[in-house]
């Protein structure tokens, strides 16, 4: 997975951020165990309690639960994923949206150039 962190935004945010598209693509599946605390936070390069935080926010977000002996989970509930999977992009849309305004895009323009770019496609 990709831990590269960026300045403009808290590190837990973007580990919250990053597990819950690791969740929704599917790179861990519905009932799966998660890493340990531990080793998250080896492998993304940062302390225990920043990932013991982004993994607070997921629980919180039902996204993943708790064990007490067996650690964390990813949820069971496919529609819970899925939702969390259109928050998302919904999220990508409207960042696009906002770039091609910064570039004085209208909508017309934008809609032209998804179909093009989807006719592109085999």
């Amino acid at each position: 997975m990709d831990w590269n962190f960026r300045n403009d935004q808290p590190i837990y945010s973007q580990l919250t951020q990053r597990l819950t598209e690791a969740i929704v693509s599917g790179i861990y599946a519905p009932g799966e165990k998660l890493p340990s605390v531990r080793e998250l936070a080896v492998e993304a390069g940062v302390y225990p309690n920043t990932v013991q935080r982004a993994l607070a926010d997921l629980e919180r977000d039902g996204l993943v639960f708790s064990q007490r002996t067996a650690g964390r989970f990813v949820t069971g509930d496919v529609s819970m994923i899925e939702n969390a999977k259109l928050r998302l992009a919904d999220q990508c849309v409207e960042n696009f949206l906002s770039e091609m305004a910064k570039l004085g895009c209208g909508r017309d323009e934008v809609i032209a150039l998804l179909q093009g770019r989807k006719e592109e496609e085999p």
